[in-house]
């Protein structure tokens, strides 16, 4: 019994002092995101990072003594500390928020990855439409989710992607598009669709845009560049703005395009992936990434935010209402 305690607290030492090695080590790489996009790619898993240090602090605290524990506690201290950097200004936005009453005049937007391997795409239809949202912003509309993408073509009368065309990004709308486009890029899977829309308070610009993933360094950046120079080519104070960025908010990348557009990003720490089985073999309790977001300019408030049920993507639906001001 006696040998077996000790194994157990060897067990629990060596576990806490690899958790805050890692932790800690990893976090203040992420740091270097500042200057470093390959560095930058480390930040999207701050969640893990975060889980490490306080698995050290625990273990430590509980199995080691002495010196040996204060090292360990220090690791987990370190890595807090920099997870806290990191991702401390999005959760304080997150818990400001306030929503509000809504009213029947609000604009009601979907932003939906819904995954080209859709595995219910009927379910993920019949959800959008429950929603009667006034602007439904797709990405992935191909493969196993044609039948979402034609379904809305029918429920909705403009649409930003032309019958015959080949479309990765989609904007449905119950207003009236007076223009409308799309600019693809470089790369896998980033495309963007744009489309003005008549309101009786004066036309306002929807963008939906996908990115590719973070890894490896430089594509995403670059995409990130210049959707922020095709949204300067519209009035900004009115703009929505709204995709898959396939990017966190306690990265570089996203803070940094976060400034450059001089919008508000109302999505905050709205965790959307992965969600339930996102591939063949592996399935997700709960998303813990937050990579769908949504922006607008100053003449839009959103007084509701929230987050869809796992409908067969592997992306959660995000859904936010605005008061135009």
């Amino acid at each position: 019994m006696r040998l077996l305690v000790q194994l157990l607290s060897l067990l629990f030492r060596g576990t806490a002092l690899m958790l805050g090695l890692v932790g800690a080590g990893m976090s203040l790489a992420c740091l270097g995101g500042a200057f470093s996009d390959r560095l930058d790619a480390f930040t999207h898993a701050a969640p893990l990072w975060l889980a490490m240090a306080v698995g050290a602090i625990a273990l430590g605290g509980v199995a080691a003594r002495g010196a040996e524990r204060w090292v360990m506690i220090s690791l987990g201290g370190v890595g807090l500390l920099a997870c806290a950097i990191l991702m401390g200004p999005e959760l304080w936005a997150a818990a400001r928020f306030k929503p509000a009453t809504v009213a029947s005049s609000d604009l009601k937007v979907i932003q939906f990855n819904v995954w080209h391997s859709n595995q219910t795409p009927e379910k993920s239809l019949a959800w959008i439409a429950a929603q009667d949202a006034d602007v439904v912003i797709l990405e992935e509309g191909g493969g196993d989710s044609r039948l979402i993408v034609k379904a809305l073509r029918a429920s909705y009368p403009f649409t930003s992607c032309e019958r015959g065309a080949r479309c990765d990004a989609w904007i449905f709308s119950r207003k009236k598009m007076i223009a409308r486009g799309g600019a693809a890029y470089e790369g896998p899977y980033l495309s963007a669709a744009w489309a003005t829309l008549a309101d009786a308070k004066g036309p306002f610009t929807v963008m939906g845009v996908h990115y590719t993933w973070p890894v490896p360094a430089g594509p995403q950046q670059a995409q990130s560049r210049k959707v922020v120079k095709l949204a300067s080519d519209f009035d900004r104070k009115s703009m929505i703005l709204a995709g898959d960025f396939n990017s966190t908010p306690w990265s570089f990348t996203l803070k940094r395009q976060d400034k450059a557009l001089g919008l508000r990003r109302w999505t905050r720490a709205m965790a959307s992936w992965p969600a339930g089985k996102f591939s063949r073999v592996m399935a997700a309790p709960a998303p813990f990434l937050p990579i769908d977001h949504v922006y607008a300019g100053e003449q839009w408030r959103a007084v509701r935010v929230e987050r869809g049920p796992a409908l067969g993507s592997d992306h959660r639906p995000i859904v936010v209402t605005f008061r135009r001001q």
